[in-house]
């Protein structure tokens, strides 16, 4: 096959991408430009087909985004009104994620790429968080991360594209992971998140008194393992285990109360954390943030309230991007594309898919923070 000699479609600083994501249980593209403007962002969801497990099930996330991966492209150039070769670049997740899924995304972001003679942008899927809050703004390095979702919970000092520093993480669970085993020992269905998120907002959260763990103690690490046993022995005790909803032994009062006091530990546990993270990033840079939000967990709004108050206790405050933004998205992906191709940082066709794949690996800018930073 000849590939088309096609000149890029744009400035370098003002680059077109497509962005591919397909490292869980979403198959998205979508199509963003240079400027912040996201001209088509399409987001097909697998609920249905993992809900009776209860949770993703690998082998079945990859057959779907196969299924479904070459269709939605073609959907989102369509509603961006563009050819391929308008585009500048190709960007997709290339890790880390479910081997299978990324692999799905990957092939076919070579392929378009190869096809089109196109710049191939292999994106870090964390990074794709890490970045979107600068994707339609003025947002500026460095800034303070809280990355939250079903597999991590890391505060990162953001001091460019591919420098990250990481302050603190898990030691054991991820929140959102904490938030799903939640909402599955309690019943209230898939995804965890907002079904906890929806039964909270209909409890009592000082019917129940949970630990706070790490809370208070030295650092910036989280642990949620022995929340997630404290919500099981406190639903034993409470009869609420095995009780399906709706039947005779279901008491949906008591699950809400539940929920909310879990919540609520969460919320204290984040906002502690931050609010020392706060602390130490004007210090090391001289500024106090701002505290920016990402992943799944940061669409629920309980946190961002008691976050928003941490940021403005430290005269700082705290950006978000909308709640589409914060669960797995491709726009996210091909911003990080539009960021990373205007530093002519792009990927060789023989790049892997990888399950694995730590921030602090990534290569990107020059030093882009201030000077004292570096001693830190």
């Amino acid at each position: 096959m000849v590939r088309p000699m096609i000149e890029p479609a744009t400035t370098a600083q003002n680059p077109t991408v497509l962005g591919i994501e397909t490292s869980c249980d979403e198959t998205a593209a979508a199509v963003v430009t240079g400027d912040g403007e996201i001209l088509a962002n399409l987001v097909l969801s697998q609920l249905d087909e993992h809900r009776p497990y209860g949770g993703v099930v690998p082998e079945i996330a990859a057959r779907s985004h196969l299924d479904h991966i070459d269709r939605l492209v073609e959907q989102a150039m369509a509603e961006a009104g563009l050819a391929f070769a308008d585009l500048d670049g190709i960007a997709v997740t290339a890790g880390p994620g479910l081997i299978g899924g990324v692999f799905v995304g990957v092939m076919t972001a070579k392929a378009i790429a190869l096809a089109w003679d196109r710049p191939f942008i292999a994106v870090n899927h964390l990074e794709g968080h890490a970045l979107t809050a600068r994707l339609g703004s003025d947002l500026t390095f460095p800034y303070l991360l809280l990355l939250v979702s079903g597999g991590h919970c890391q505060l990162l000092a953001v001091e460019g594209v591919g420098r990250y520093r990481r302050l603190g993480g898990t030691i054991d669970d991820a929140v959102g992971e904490a938030f799903d085993k939640t909402a599955k020992l309690l019943g209230l269905g898939y995804p965890g998140g907002p079904a906890v998120e929806a039964a909270a907002a209909k409890g009592d959260a000082a019917a129940f008194d949970l630990p706070r763990p790490m809370l208070g103690r030295p650092g910036l690490d989280f642990s949620f393992s022995g929340l997630k046993t404290a919500v099981r022995h406190a639903a034993e005790a409470a009869g609420l285990l095995d009780n399906p909803p709706g039947s005779p032994s279901d008491d949906p009062a008591k699950k809400a109360d539940l929920a909310a006091a879990f919540q609520q530990a969460v919320g204290d546990i984040l906002a502690e954390r931050c609010g020392k993270a706060l602390d130490l990033f004007r210090e090391r840079y001289g500024k106090p943030g701002p505290l920016v939000v990402a992943g799944g967990v940061a669409a629920n709004s309980h946190l961002r309230d008691r976050l928003s108050s941490v940021a403005r206790a430290a005269r700082s405050e705290l950006l978000a991007p909308p709640p589409a933004l914060c669960t797995d998205n491709a726009a996210m992906i091909a911003w990080a594309g539009v960021e990373r191709l205007r530093l002519g940082l792009t990927d060789p066709l023989d790049t892997a898919a990888r399950p694995r794949w730590p921030l602090e690996e990534l290569q990107g800018t020059a030093a882009t923070a201030p000077r004292s930073a570096e001693a830190g």
